[in-house]
């Protein structure tokens, strides 16, 4: 098997990940905040670690603002219906997922406004675009750091500069840049970084989260509320961090594998995670630019870009190829919109969409090698 859909969950995980999960439902398996004895004060333990490696790795200065969610679906919720309110406006890029695009839908039934920031045919960002969208009521700029449909990465500091001058919100969705693009959210300005756990950061699915900067949390209204295991003689949502978004019973066995996760990259160097991923990029490029049905959405170079590609034709029916590579050569890759219809308006390839291959830290050349002779001998 050839595992080529990374953008969508990163295959497979470092073992360290699948043994910190097996450990945890196996040596620890209690709760947190809501036991008196040893194994709770272990597994409370393992979450703090977490926490502050997350804080660490992505520049926190509290690794209290670090809060656990499902994914980065669950903190852009929270963070997007906590903070926007009727008659508020909000701008976001014409490249994002779903994960952003619904919620507003959602929130533009209530009266909250969006404009998308357009961007150029290979998925950049207009930078120039964003202050004459800019209103009195806007508040805040929501933005994925690079595209999921083809890799093409946002001008994230210069954005997050922009808004700190014009008193703005920056909410960035890192869901395919955490893990493989050094994240600094202080140096990128940003208030909210929200991320998920099992694409690049190779921990487990369940488990993702959101940093926010100091401060911005008392303006969030938290979208579930609950038991936290703390003052519990109140029925009121507790005001501190990070209790205030963590109620209910947190994914732990995740939360642990999460935390291997981090460390596998932190061992290997996330410099080296990058330049090896881009380097089957760069492969790829150059072999899919040699097969004449083909056509590449997105960046065609490896410049500013992730190791995500797509392409397309209108000689053959997409699905129907990507079901001969699964088939035939067991070759596993995405086709369709990959949850971004903004984005494949913008790219020109709505709403036929693509045939997806992204590339993680265990392909290797050869894969890319037998990835491009399987798609010659399809077409």
């Amino acid at each position: 098997m050839i595992y080529a859909d990374n953008a969508c969950t990163s295959f497979p995980k470092p073992k360290q990940t699948a043994d910190a999960v097996y450990d945890y439902i196996a040596h620890t398996g209690v709760n947190i905040n809501r036991g008196g004895y040893a194994s709770s004060y272990a597994a409370s333990d393992i979450v703090f670690d977490c926490r502050e490696l997350l804080g660490g790795f992505f520049g926190a200065d509290d690794c209290r603002n670090v809060v656990f969610t499902q994914n980065v679906t669950q903190a852009l919720n929270i963070m997007l219906k906590g903070f926007l309110k009727s008659k508020d406006h909000v701008l976001c890029s014409s490249m994002e997922h779903n994960a952003v695009m619904r919620p507003l839908c959602q929130l533009q039934k209530q009266g909250v406004e969006f404009d998308r920031i357009p961007c150029d045919a290979e998925g950049f960002l207009l930078f120039d675009m964003i202050e004459k969208l800019i209103k009195p009521n806007t508040k805040a700029i929501v933005m994925q750091h690079a595209s999921n449909v083809c890799g093409s990465i946002m001008p994230v500091e210069r954005v997050g500069a922009l808004c700190k001058a014009y008193g703005l919100r920056f909410i960035v969705d890192s869901a395919q840049t955490a893990g493989v693009l050094p994240i600094d959210i202080k140096k990128m300005n940003i208030d909210a970084l929200c991320f998920t756990g099992h694409k690049s950061l190779l921990g487990p699915q369940g488990i993702g989260g959101f940093i926010l900067k100091e401060g911005f949390a008392a303006e969030i209204e938290p979208l579930i509320s609950g038991g936290t295991g703390s003052i519990s003689h109140t029925e009121q949502i507790p005001d501190f961090m990070p209790d205030r978004f963590e109620p209910g019973t947190l994914n732990l066995p995740g939360i642990a594998g999460l935390k291997a996760g981090i460390e596998w990259i932190q061992a290997k160097g996330i410099d080296n995670i990058f330049a090896h991923e881009m380097s089957l990029t760069k492969q790829f490029l150059e072999a899919v630019r040699g097969i004449k049905q083909l056509k590449i959405a997105g960046p065609r170079g490896i410049e500013n870009r992730t190791g995500v590609v797509s392409v397309y034709t209108d000689k053959r029916d997409l699905s129907e190829i990507a079901y001969a590579l699964d088939s035939r050569f067991d070759i596993q890759t995405r086709v369709g919109l990959h949850c971004a219809p903004s984005a494949h308006k913008t790219l020109g390839t709505y709403p036929e969409g693509t045939i997806r291959f992204s590339f993680g830290i265990f392909n290797t050349a050869k894969d890319v090698e037998t990835i491009t002779k399987a798609l010659l001998e399809v077409l």
